[in-house]
């Protein structure tokens, strides 16, 4: 493949996982008009350089201050705590190092305090799927090797209506009683 053929493959692959977020952020406020969760996506962590362009448009410079954390971030109608990772692929299989260093380590602390966290993966923006952060870090020692393909994340898979991908579906909270 060519660097022309990689730039626009690049840029697909960026517009879909972006497209991917969008829809995401669509369905967490659909959780929260029906008073089931409170989830909202975490900034990245930016820091402006200087201004570019027109400034009443808010456009400037800007480089990452750090390695971004999880996606997704809140709490279900039982208070209980949610985080989650966003990661879209136009491929058939997803790779367990598609989270960086930093997202694990904070996944591992949520799921220390016995936060629910989860990766929640678009393949090719049709099929979407909620993979638990104890499945998604053992993949090795699930399937055998460190990317979970189509079949593998099957069990995993979650509905999707009128562009809300219905990631809570299934999740169980706790009566208050």
């Amino acid at each position: 493949m060519n660097s022309y053929s990689r730039q626009i493959t690049g840029r697909r692959s960026r517009e879909a996982g972006e497209l991917f977020e969008t829809w995401l952020t669509d369905s967490c406020a659909y959780y929260f008009s029906l008073n089931i969760a409170v989830i909202e996506k975490t900034p990245e962590p930016m820091k402006v350089l200087k201004p570019y362009g027109d400034r009443n448009k808010g456009q400037y410079i800007a480089c990452f201050r750090k390695q971004a954390q999880p996606d997704f971030k809140g709490a279900l109608c039982d208070g209980s705590c949610i985080i989650f990772d966003a990661k879209h692929t136009d491929t058939d299989r997803i790779k367990q190092d598609a989270i960086t260093e930093k997202q694990w380590e904070i996944l591992d602390q949520y799921e220390n305090m016995k936060a629910k966290c989860y990766v929640v993966v678009s393949l090719g923006m049709e099929h979407f799927y909620r993979i638990p952060w104890n499945i998604w870090k053992n993949m090795k020692a699930n399937f055998g090797h460190k990317y979970m393909n189509a079949e593998e994340l099957e069990p995993y898979r979650v509905p999707v209506r009128m562009c809300k991908i219905l990631f809570l579906e299934g999740v169980e909270v706790q009566d208050e009683n």
